[in-house]
């Protein structure tokens, strides 16, 4: 996989203080932190000093830090960044159903808040139903949600699965929808007839980069989806720049300009301050929103 940007731009948007980066990873390095046998890809390193000098140079405060499939269920990177991060990151995790309750409460006291499983049938060997099921009652005492990362057109066979889940589920990437097609037509529709039947649903409004079909850093067919989403349900969606960007083999963006994205899907000041803080901080870091009231 190609290297992230060496030199990303200084936004000409500034982010409100306080801004959280709600989707972004660890890799490696490989050496003390291997890549799981069964990955579909390998990512180059990424560590966590390298996402803590972009998290400055952007002037984000705060990191979700994602475990992503190349490092499978082990989460000894995820868990090391998140033990350095002077409580500035949480964590979102892979487990298999072999989990032990010791192991969650281990991730939980390292700053974990939720658990990922990955339906893009193009990274995995079996869709996770079964497991999810099974590890999603175990992962409501400690107040974690749940991640799920599919693309649009698997949402209809699973859509029944996903509305019966318990407690909070975020989506990544607003389900990838295919942005050549209309913002209200019925396969985007279905996404968000999800998001306003069932108001447990969160959605990222992630990785523009993944989903134009317009070129490099430019991302004017993607806003109409993601500003719809902040529009119509601007108290359960959230943002950041999935950095260093996983699996994506046509060029890296520019993280400068992603930020320069956000003014563009959030037009307002409130929108933004619920999209890049408010949100984030209510689902990674309730304990502090508690202490502020």
């Amino acid at each position: 996989m190609a290297a992230f940007h060496p030199a990303p731009s200084k936004p000409a948007f500034r982010l409100p203080e306080g801004s959280v980066d709600s989707h972004c990873h660890v890799f490696g390095p490989g050496d003390i932190f291997p890549y799981a046998p069964e990955r579909k890809y390998t990512p180059c390193d990424a560590p966590k000093e390298k996402l803590w000098a972009l998290r400055d140079h952007l002037g984000v405060a705060r990191n979700v830090i994602v475990q992503a499939s190349c490092h499978g269920a082990d989460n000894r990177a995820l868990v090391d960044a998140l033990k350095h991060s002077g409580g500035r990151a949480r964590g979102v995790s892979t487990v298999k159903r072999s989990v032990t309750d010791e192991e969650l409460r281990a991730l939980h006291e390292a700053g974990v808040r939720g658990a990922r499983f990955n339906f893009v049938k193009r990274l995995v060997d079996a869709l996770p139903r079964d497991a999810l099921s099974e590890i999603a009652a175990r992962l409501a005492p400690l107040g974690w949600h749940i991640v799920i990362y599919f693309e649009a057109q698997e949402l209809p066979e699973l859509y029944d699965f996903f509305t019966s889940l318990p407690g909070t589920v975020v989506v990544d990437h607003m389900g990838r929808p295919d942005v050549t097609k209309p913002v209200d037509g019925p396969e985007f529709g279905l996404f968000r007839k999800l998001m306003r039947e069932h108001p447990n649903f969160w959605s990222k409004v992630t990785c523009p980069e993944r989903l134009s079909r317009l070129g490099r850093d430019i991302y004017d067919d993607v806003v109409p989806f993601a500003r719809r989403l902040v529009e119509e349900f601007p108290d359960r969606v959230l943002w950041g720049t999935d950095w260093p960007h996983p699996n994506l083999t046509t060029y890296m963006p520019d993280d400068g300009k992603l930020v320069d994205h956000v003014p563009k899907i959030a037009p307002t000041a409130k929108l933004q301050r619920q999209l890049l803080i408010e949100n984030p901080m209510r689902l990674y870091w309730p304990e502090e929103c508690v202490r502020q009231q």
